[in-house]
């Protein structure tokens, strides 16, 4: 052990040393510390020599530490053998060899050091827990060498089980020995040691954003995929590592053909055609999905990678900035087209997509109720997609100005789904269109009731709200308020001119009123749908600036971080403001969310 792990630890080991020796030898011990840490040996090493005389099981090791830093070998091994003689025969301590391993070993005695360090290993009987504090025990004197032996040698001992993968995988990539990292961390398989995720993650800790070890994982993984091109964990681990690269069509590759070597019918192209769509790698996803749509309609996944491509499309459409009337008309035919071959999809989400798709990016708000009132009408719907339908027909009707029937259908939901989340979500709905209209009175019973016994998100929703009501109404004007309240109707019937344009009214009608604040946000926001991110972080600045002490200023800092991470594509700048966020914000509903971001960014070496 190192000398200054043992100094710098003088508090606890006062304590034990003043209850066996007294407040005068804990003084001379500080005192010895002092000097050892000035390395002051000739003033330090005979105080410390007296202090172990009288506390020998207190000072050893720290005893020992400064002997070593001093270059008194002799003593040293003087002070093991002495406590070796003293220690029971059985069991056997393996501290002591390892302790006169060390002495042999700094006084310039390799032979003799590997003596001691060998008989450590015979030790090994298959224990868990003492084949583990060896090979730490091993590691934290500079020997990675022998913990990966003490870890081999149990395995022996056991039989090789597929146990130690990670800790080998660890020890072998320390060393520079990535084709043996390799080989413990997958030997055997999953199991309940290393599953394959598990894999994956040592893999991703042991690559940080080194594209050359990557490289030589990749290699090493093609190396035993090649003596045992049956291993289909070897195939799904190489295929993780290709989408690491952004190879995502050698991953394909790869992929496909352990599907047709285990005649799996695609359902492993499936797997990867949804974490190209999670990664918006939606060409790589429509090669999948194809090839699996290409094996013909009597295969099981036929119809999912039909769906799928079609929710897949709708997602590239959302993230397309410059989508324009003829992309959405397109993608509106391929669903007409797939509905009418397959109406029993009225039943599924995607008639909620296809009636997205009208209502959303095709201003046919008519023909996405049509849709929608198909879907709730068709027996075979079950009553949890029954839910989701007419929430969103609630919305629809929200959008055409029917306030009457978004309330009634927001209310049917609410009693379908009294004890579940939807009715607390259909609740909350009931209780924004009540703020809207005007009706704060109304909106704020309703919210009172949210506001605790919810879903943490709706919760938070229904404080968010109530507080706006609360801190705007002044002095019983609530003009000012009604007029937000309408812009934010106008905002989610995206009458985003009219909306902006009512913002800017209330800023020059009512310069000093507490909306201030909520007028920016609500530019910025304005600013994020319309895809004017510069814009939206000039107005989030200003939150942050003005009125950062107040109820949105973590929303700010949140909103701009996630400019900079989803789009903007900086995540050095969305790191600052997460961090940010985490230390000005500490009770923020945001920071979990930041650490979670974080943490993404960490495994993605990004520094």
């Amino acid at each position: 052990m190192a000398v200054l792990t043992h100094i710098l630890k003088v508090a606890s080991l006062a304590l034990l040393f003043t209850a066996t020796a007294g407040a005068t030898h804990a003084q001379s011990a500080d005192e010895a510390r002092k000097l050892a840490v000035e390395k002051n040996y000739d003033k330090a090493l005979p105080i410390y020599e007296e202090l172990y005389k009288k506390a020998p099981d207190s000072f050893y090791d720290e005893y020992l530490d400064v002997l070593f830093e001093a270059g008194k070998f002799k003593v040293a091994e003087k002070i093991v053998e002495k406590k070796a003689a003293l220690a029971p025969k059985w069991p056997p301590d393996p501290n002591m060899n390892m302790d006169l391993g060390q002495v042999y070993e700094k006084a310039g005695k390799p032979d003799k050091a590997k003596v001691q360090y060998d008989s450590v290993l015979r030790m090994i009987n298959g224990d868990d827990i003492f084949t583990n504090n060896i090979a730490k025990a091993f590691s934290e004197i500079g020997h990675d060498d022998y913990a990966v032996l003490t870890y081999e040698t149990a395995l022996q001992r056991l039989g090789h089980p597929p146990m130690y993968g990670r800790q080998l995988a660890m020890l072998y990539n320390k060393l520079g020995n990535v084709d043996r990292a390799v080989d413990a961390l997958l030997r055997g398989g999953p199991s309940v040691f290393t599953t394959a995720d598990n894999a994956k993650e040592l893999l991703l800790e042991m690559i940080g954003a080194d594209t050359k070890k990557l490289q030589l994982v990749q290699k090493a993984i093609i190396k035993k995929l090649n003596q045992e091109p049956e291993n289909t964990y070897y195939g799904e681990i190489l295929t993780w590592v290709y989408t690491q690269k952004d190879d995502w069509d050698g991953a394909l590759i790869q992929i496909q053909a352990i599907d047709e070597r285990n005649r799996e019918n695609g359902k492993r192209i499936m797997d990867l055609a949804r974490t190209a769509v999670a990664a918006n790698k939606y060409e790589i996803a429509d090669k999948a999905f194809d090839d699996i749509i290409a094996k013909g309609k009597d295969q099981p996944y036929y119809m999912l990678a039909r769906s799928e491509k079609l929710t897949a499309a709708l997602e590239r459409l959302q993230d397309n900035n410059e989508r324009k009337p003829e992309d959405v008309a397109a993608l509106a035919a391929l669903y007409d087209s797939f509905m009418v071959q397959y109406p029993k999809y009225y039943t599924q989400l995607t008639a909620s997509e296809y009636a997205r798709l009208h209502a959303e990016y095709g201003n046919n708000v008519k023909r996405a109720i049509e849709i929608l009132k198909r879907a709730i009408a068709e027996p075979d719907t079950r009553r949890n997609m029954m839910g989701i339908f007419k929430l969103q027909l609630g919305d629809y009707y929200l959008l055409q100005g029917r306030m009457w029937d978004a309330s009634l259908t927001y209310s049917q939901v609410d009693k379908d789904f009294k004890q579940d989340v939807m009715g607390e979500d259909a609740r909350f709905r009931n209780a924004r269109l009540a703020y809207y209209m005007g009706d704060f009175e109304l909106a704020q019973k309703q919210l009172g009731i949210l506001k605790s016994g919810t879903s943490n998100l709706i919760s938070n929703d229904a404080i968010d709200l109530s507080v706006l009501i609360t801190e705007n109404v002044e002095d019983s004007n609530t003009v000012p308020l009604h007029r937000f309240a309408y812009a934010g109707l106008l905002l989610f019937q995206n009458k985003d001119k009219e909306a902006e344009a009512l913002v800017d009214s209330i800023s020059t009608a009512f310069p000093k009123h507490p909306l201030n604040d909520d007028l920016v946000m609500m530019r910025a926001r304005i600013a994020v749908k319309h895809h004017e991110y510069t814009r939206a972080l000039e107005h989030l600045k200003t939150v942050v600036d003005k009125y950062g002490k107040d109820v949105l200023g973590d929303d700010a800092v949140y909103m701009t971080a996630e400019i900079y991470y989803n789009y903007l594509h900086q995540p050095q700048e969305a790191r600052k403001h997460y961090e940010q966020l985490i230390i000005d914000y500490p009770g923020s509903t945001w920071v979990q969310t930041a650490r979670q971001r974080l943490n993404e960014m960490k495994a993605q070496g990004i520094q």
